[in-house]
């Protein structure tokens, strides 16, 4: 008998999830125009997507709409919104050194390809060497 006040639930064959952003599948979003997409998205991306593109990203759009989907397009245009058309290209962002590949997935709607090709790398210091600090004589050699 369960517990007084517990509910009993059949255990049911967990599935996964269909993505969905702000309500809208996949295929919806798909289907959509630029001005329908803006208002579904978030505020900054429908200012910019109002505001319009420039030279560089319209360009970008161009050659992605041109390209195969098997292609990698590389850019160095890292403003550039991830719209729902992009879903499933391959596309290699500049990051000031080198260009780092990236698949676009359903998840990166709405965000900016910057944000998928960190320009920073994080450096981690060991501990200080012999003589480099006033305890560090005291410390035992190997």
């Amino acid at each position: 008998m369960p517990a007084k006040g517990r509910k009993t639930r059949k255990v049911e064959a967990r599935r996964k999830r269909e993505f969905t952003f702000r309500g809208q599948t996949v295929e919806q979003l798909k289907a959509m125009s630029l001005e329908q997409f803006a208002k579904v998205a978030n505020a900054r991306v429908r200012r910019s997507l109002r505001r319009g593109f420039n030279a560089e990203t319209t360009h970008f759009l161009e050659r992605m709409r041109a390209t195969p989907v098997e292609k990698v397009v590389r850019t160095h245009c890292r403003d550039a919104i991830v719209l729902p058309e992009h879903i499933g290209r391959r596309v290699a962002i500049h990051t000031g050194k080198e260009f780092k590949e990236i698949e676009i997935r359903p998840e990166m709607i709405g965000h900016y390809y910057g944000e998928f090709a960190l320009t920073r790398r994080f450096e981690k210091h060991s501990g200080p060497g012999v003589g480099a600090t006033r305890s560090s004589k005291f410390m035992p050699l190997k």
